[in-house]
């Protein structure tokens, strides 16, 4: 699946205050490094003619976060402050269910969704895998979104784990995973990202095992 032509769109997940505040505050990678590179991916697309979606997550009034027109609701500066070609509410992680999108990115002759934002393991890749089983070819940018930790019944994780596992598990079979550098010289070269199989990705843990 490396198609040499891509028409891409960047979709832009969820980038609100709440995810730099005490409300779900990203750990992995650093908003300091993630927060830049959305925004140079979407000036990028700017320059490069892809379209920019920009998507906005709305919770229940009254939930700790995402409750619309609190502060923590709203986008933050660098995504708000740069322009769109379309905009996006949702209320459930994928950025497909109850909207639009498909049918925007049909309408378009859209085939490659670009995917950055908030959050790696939740709204991204729901988006991610939904997109996949579309038929649509997915590119993650691993340096512009991010994760936090968890803890609950079924025990925990760290947000870099989680993070990573994420990025590994897209990459065998639903996305192209790259850094914004990389992704940035691909749209300006109209080139493909790859993506991996399960069985090449298993062969190689396995070489590694069998290695050590």
């Amino acid at each position: 699946m490396n198609h040499e032509t891509r028409q891409r769109a960047l979709v832009v997940i969820d980038v609100q205050n709440d995810y730099f505040a005490d409300g779900l505050p990203i750990e992995y990678p650093s908003v300091a490094r993630t927060l830049p590179n959305i925004g140079r991916a979407m000036d990028a697309a700017r320059a490069a003619g892809v379209p920019v979606v920009v998507v906005q997550n709305t919770a229940p009034a009254g939930t700790p976060v995402f409750d619309k027109g609190t502060p923590g609701w709203e986008l933050n500066e660098v995504v708000a402050g740069r322009p769109r070609d379309h905009y996006i509410e949702k209320e459930l992680p994928s950025v497909f269910a109850g909207t639009d999108f498909h049918s925007w990115l049909q309408a378009r002759g859209i085939d490659t969704i670009s995917v950055i934002g908030y959050m790696t393991h939740n709204c991204d890749a729901s988006t991610v895998f939904e997109a996949a089983h579309l038929g649509y070819h997915v590119e993650f940018l691993h340096d512009a979104s991010g994760s936090l930790s968890y803890e609950n019944s079924a025990g925990h994780a760290s947000a870099e784990e989680i993070h990573r596992v994420f990025s590994v598990v897209f990459q065998s079979r639903f996305a192209a995973v790259t850094g914004t550098d990389e992704w940035i010289d691909a749209v300006r070269h109209g080139r493909s990202l790859p993506i991996d199989n399960p069985h090449a990705s298993n062969q190689r843990a396995r070489a590694r095992r069998q290695a050590a």
